[in-house]
């Protein structure tokens, strides 16, 4: 149990530009579950999308990647990624109001 733990890493990400109003929280949510991590996403009243996503380092990799563009109608302008603490609980990706 102790060594699948250790491999487990999580992202607090924060993406700025025009990222709401353009399926940009569903996008996020669908990636991650093809990429079977776990988390959350949601706006935040200042216009920034904020998410949070554990799992392995490669998948994260790729979310974070992607997260850069975002999907086909938003203008990611920033995103900004700090290593967080492993969520044990956790047991889905999911779209948070």
């Amino acid at each position: 149990m102790q060594a699948q733990q250790d491999q487990l890493q999580a992202y607090h990400v924060f993406v700025s530009g025009k990222v709401q109003g353009v399926y940009y929280r569903a996008s996020t949510a669908k990636k991650a579950q093809l990429l079977g991590l776990k988390g959350w996403v949601k706006n935040l009243v200042d216009g920034r999308v904020e998410l949070f996503a554990q799992g392995d380092a490669e998948s994260l990799e790729k979310l974070l990647s992607w997260c850069q563009k975002g999907p086909m109608l938003a203008k990611v302008s920033k995103v900004e990624c700090e290593v967080a603490q492993v969520d044990e609980k956790m047991a889905q990706f999911e779209v948070m109001r």
